[in-house]
């Protein structure tokens, strides 16, 4: 049964604006959804809303045969049919014509009720499962960094005074060209701050340049082998290792440091890097920015007071990676429920209204 539920609620862009008209403010207890920006995505309002021109109020003609939270309940179970009528133009949108449109199922009032309580209860309880995987997968990645400045904090025989800075460890520290590459479907790798993981590369996606551009765009230093590259902003202070038998393009808002061999192993310098304590030094001097970064002149003047002979870098990387890839595994095991508890949510929605419940 198709219920003429909708009535056009005009948008504005900022609070003050909504004053000037009643029919700019959604009123407490009804229902917004988003038309374009967060498409698909529901809202039921616990006071008066003033919403901007993304949004759409939904507000029942009467609530004596149709119950807001049974429509919200509804709504989220359509987000997909939402999302695709939406997809396809330059901005993801749909016409509040075709929400109006919407055919809604309207059982008995009481009916609505019960699956509402069905469905408050059950969300409650997939909420607390999420946000319990949520903290576990965040305690994981904390115990690993716990652990990797332990490592480093830990210092016994075979560690040498350096008393340097990172500059003088190194054959060189430089920046990246300061404009965007011109890219291509093929061509060399160019690495952006997307690409740069704690302590290796992602390549999934990567853009290409030309060789005349990688030639331009490498003037300063051409990245080899050994090199590590570091995400001067967004992730700031991610750094990974460049492996053999790749030939990389150094893309905007990175920088590649080339450690000397007979100081540094590669890898241990950049799971140095990657540890707590040295990350919240290099990023200290960016807070209160919109966006954090890394400071050219912080990377070089960074402190080394120690550091352990070669193979005793070698050992601590072996030692490291086994303790990551436990870590990675206990991660992957928390994101996958993460996974399975949305996938449940779409599950128990669609029982609700298609009378299995």
């Amino acid at each position: 049964m198709k219920s003429e539920i909708i009535r056009e609620t005009e948008c504005c862009i900022t609070p003050e604006a909504a004053k000037k008209s009643a029919t700019n403010i959604i009123p407490s207890g009804n229902v917004v959804i988003a038309t374009r920006v967060g498409l698909g995505k529901v809202c039921l309002l616990d006071q008066d809303t003033a919403i901007n021109q993304d949004l759409r109020g939904i507000i029942p003609k009467s609530q004596k045969h149709l119950s807001v939270p049974f429509l919200f309940w509804w709504l989220k179970s359509i987000a997909n049919l939402i999302i695709a009528e939406g997809t396809g133009a330059t901005v993801q949108g749909v016409k509040l014509t075709f929400i109006k449109s919407l055919d809604v199922p309207i059982p008995p009032l009481s009916e609505q009720q019960r699956i509402v309580g069905i469905l408050d209860e059950a969300f409650d309880g997939v909420a607390t499962a999420k946000a319990n995987a949520e903290k576990n997968l965040s305690n994981a990645s904390e115990l690993f960094n716990a652990w990797l400045n332990s490592v480093f904090s830990q210092r016994g025989d075979g560690w040498v005074n350096q008393q340097k800075q990172l500059i003088d460890l190194c054959e060189l520290i430089v920046d990246c060209e300061h404009k965007t590459a011109p890219t291509q479907n093929e061509g060399i790798p160019s690495i952006r701050t997307p690409n740069i993981g704690k302590g290796r590369l992602i390549l999934d996606g990567v853009y290409r340049v030309s060789e005349k551009t990688y030639h331009e765009w490498t003037r300063r230093a051409e990245p080899r082998a050994g090199d590590l590259i570091m995400a001067r902003e967004a992730p700031a202070g991610n750094v990974a290792v460049i492996p053999e038998n790749i030939k990389l393009c150094l893309g905007q808002r990175t920088l590649l440091l080339r450690p000397k061999t007979d100081i540094f192993d590669p890898e241990f310098l950049a799971f140095y890097l990657l540890q707590p304590e040295i990350q919240s030094k290099l990023l200290a001097h960016s807070r209160g920015a919109t966006v954090q970064h890394v400071n050219m002149k912080d990377i070089r003047a960074l402190e080394i007071s120690t550091i352990p002979l070669l193979s005793i870098q070698r050992d601590i990387v072996s030692t490291i990676k086994i303790i990551e890839t436990e870590s990675e595994k206990l991660s992957q095991l928390y994101r996958q429920k993460i996974e399975a508890l949305d996938a449940l949510k779409q599950s128990i929605l669609h029982q609700a209204f298609s009378g299995a419940l």
